[in-house]
C-alpha cells in the first residue's frame, strides 16, 4: 500500500498532516473534519469561487498601492487569483458549504489555496508561509466579515444574471406559442368552471407577461447587491486597514469585477445586516411560486388525453407508468413545480436565518448562501429545461377547442349586448337542456342572422381585440 505524503502545517490549535498535493492547508483540513454535513462543496458554486477570486485579487492590488504588500507576493497573488476566476483550481475548494463561522472555513479555503498557487508561481513549496502566508498576505486588511458577504453578494449576482437569460427567454417562448395560438379561440374558466371565450394565444401571452414583470424586479435587486462592506473588517470599524483601503479596494473591485461596486454608508450596520439577501430570496420565491401556478396550468391543460381537458399537448419526454400501456405524464413541468417548492422551503431558511443574527454578525450567512445559490442554479436549470423540453414543443388541439366552444354557453355573453341578458339567459339554459349549439339556438329563434353570429363570435371579437 502507497504512503501518502503529507506535509506538516501548524495553528493556533496544533499540528496537522495535510496532504503534499493539496492546495488548502491547516484550517481547511479542521473544516473538513467539523463540518461533514453537506456533500455539496464551495467549490460546487463555481461563481462563488470566482467572486472570492475577484475579491482576494482586489484586496492584494489595494494593498500593493497602499504599500503594505511586497509587490513581488502581490503579483504572485493576483495572478494565482487570475487562474481562480478563470476557472482552475475549483476542485480545491473542498469545505462543505454548510458550516460554522460565519464563512470562515470558506475564507481560510481561498487564502490557503491562493497563498500555495502563488507559492508555487514564485518556485517554493506549499506551505511555506513564512513567504507567502495565507492570513498576513493573502487576507491582509481583511476579516471573513467583509470577504465573505462581499463574495457571496458578487456571486449572486453572477448567477442571477444567467438566470435572467434562462428568464428571458423562456418568457420569448410563451410569447411565440401566444403568436402562435393568437386565432385559436377557447372557452375562459375561472374557478375551474366555464366561463367566457378568449383565444390560447392570450392564455400563453399572459404566462410571458407575468414573467416579464418578475424579470422587472429581480433585475432591480442587482445594484443593491452591489453596495458592499468590504474594508469593514471584523465588525465595520476598519480595524487593522488602511484608512484608506476601503476605497482603494472598492475602486480595484468594481475594475475587476465589471460592477459598479459601492461601499456601504454604515459598515457597522452592513457587517450584520442580512437585507438584501432576504429581499432577493422573496422574489425568487415570488418568481417560482407563479411559474410554478403556469406548471400548474400547463398540466391541467393537457390533462387527459381522452378523460381530461386535452386543450393542449405537451412534448411527450418518456413512458409514464411501468403498468399502464402507452401512459405519458407532464414530467418537465413537475419538475418545476417541485424546484419551486424547494425554492419556497429556502426563503424559509433564509428567513430564520436572518431573523437568527445576533448583534454585529449574522453567523448564519452560510446557509444563507447556500439556500440562494441553489435556488438561482436550479431554476436556471429547471427553466431551461422547461423552455427546451416542453414550452418550445407545445401544440394546441384545435378541433376539440373549436367543438368545446361550439357547445359551450358561455359565448352566449359575448352575444348578450345583440340580443339582450333576458333572451341570453334564456337560450343558455337551452342550450344546456338540448345540447344545441348557442349558435344554433340564436339563429333558429331569428334574433341575429347566421352572418351576425358568425361576426360576434368571431376569435377577434370573443378575445377583445376588436
Amino acid at each position: 500500500m502507497t504512503e501518502l505524503l503529507t506535509r506538516s502545517e501548524t495553528d493556533s490549535l496544533g499540528t496537522l498532516d495535510v496532504p503534499a498535493g493539496a492546495y488548502w492547508g491547516i484550517h481547511t483540513l479542521r473544516a473538513q473534519e467539523n463540518f461533514p454535513i453537506s456533500v455539496r462543496k464551495v467549490g460546487d458554486y463555481p461563481d462563488l469561487v470566482i467572486a472570492l477570486g475577484q475579491v482576494k485579487r482586489a484586496a492584494a492590488r489595494a494593498n500593493v498601492d497602499l504599500g503594505v504588500l511586497d509587490p513581488g507576493i502581490g503579483r504572485a497573488i493576483d495572478r494565482a487569483c487570475a487562474e481562480l476566476i478563470e476557472g482552475m483550481w475549483h476542485d480545491q475548494f473542498v469545505v462543505g458549504v454548510i458550516q460554522g463561522g460565519a464563512g470562515t472555513s470558506t475564507n481560510m479555503n481561498a487564502n490557503e489555496v491562493i497563498a500555495n498557487r502563488a507559492l508555487e508561481l514564485l518556485g517554493m513549496p506549499r506551505g511555506d508561509y513564512a513567504t507567502v502566508s495565507p492570513i498576513d498576505h493573502v487576507n491582509r486588511s481583511q476579516s471573513t466579515n467583509d470577504v465573505y458577504p462581499t463574495a457571496v453578494k458578487i456571486a449572486m449576482i453572477h448567477a442571477l444574471k444567467h438566470m435572467l437569460d434562462e428568464h428571458r427567454m423562456l418568457g420569448e417562448a410563451f410569447r411565440t406559442k401566444s403568436a402562435e395560438f393568437a386565432n385559436v379561440v377557447k372557452v375562459g374558466r375561472t374557478q375551474l368552471q366555464d366561463a367566457v371565450p378568449m383565444t390560447l394565444g392570450q392564455e400563453f401571452g399572459g404566462f410571458s407577461t407575468t414573467l416579464q414583470e418578475d424579470r422587472d424586479r429581480l433585475e432591480e435587486t442587482i445594484p443593491w447587491l452591489c453596495e458592499v462592506n468590504l474594508g469593514a473588517t471584523a465588525i465595520g470599524t476598519g480595524i487593522t486597514a488602511d484608512p484608506r483601503y476601503a476605497d482603494a479596494v472598492r475602486r480595484q473591485l468594481a475594475d475587476i469585477s465589471g460592477l459598479p461596486i459601492a461601499t456601504a454608508p454604515d459598515l457597522v450596520e452592513a457587517t450584520s445586516d442580512t437585507g438584501v439577501f432576504m429581499t432577493l430570496s422573496g422574489l425568487l420565491k415570488r418568481t417560482a411560486v407563479k411559474l410554478s401556478k403556469i406548471c400548474n396550468d400547463l398540466r391541467l391543460l393537457s390533462s387527459g388525453p381522452q378523460a381530461g381537458f386535452g386543450e393542449i399537448n405537451l412534448p411527450p419526454r418518456q413512458a409514464g407508468s411501468s403498468i399502464m400501456p402507452g401512459k405519458v405524464n407532464p414530467v418537465i413541468p413537475e419538475v418545476f413545480n417541485q424546484i419551486a417548492f424547494t425554492v419556497m422551503g429556502a426563503d424559509l431558511t433564509v428567513s430564520m436565518a436572518a431573523e437568527a443574527g445576533q448583534l454585529q454578525l449574522n453567523a448564519f450567512e452560510p446557509v444563507i448562501a447556500h439556500s440562494i445559490l441553489q435556488s438561482i442554479d436550479w431554476m436556471t436549470r429547471g427553466m431551461r429545461t422547461l423552455r427546451v423540453n416542453c414550452v418550445d414543443g407545445i401544440t394546441a388541439n384545435e378541433s376539440h377547442l373549436a367543438e368545446s366552444v361550439a357547445r359551450n354557453v358561455g359565448v352566449v355573453t359575448a352575444l348578450s349586448p345583440h340580443i339582450g341578458y333576458a333572451a341570453a339567459s334564456s337560450l343558455a339554459h337551452s342550450a344546456l337542456a338540448t345540447g344545441k349549439s348557442i349558435a344554433e339556438l340564436v339563429i333558429a329563434a331569428d334574433l341575429m342572422s347566421a352572418e351576425q353570429v358568425a361576426e360576434a363570435l368571431s376569435p377577434r371579437r370573443l378575445s377583445g381585440l376588436s
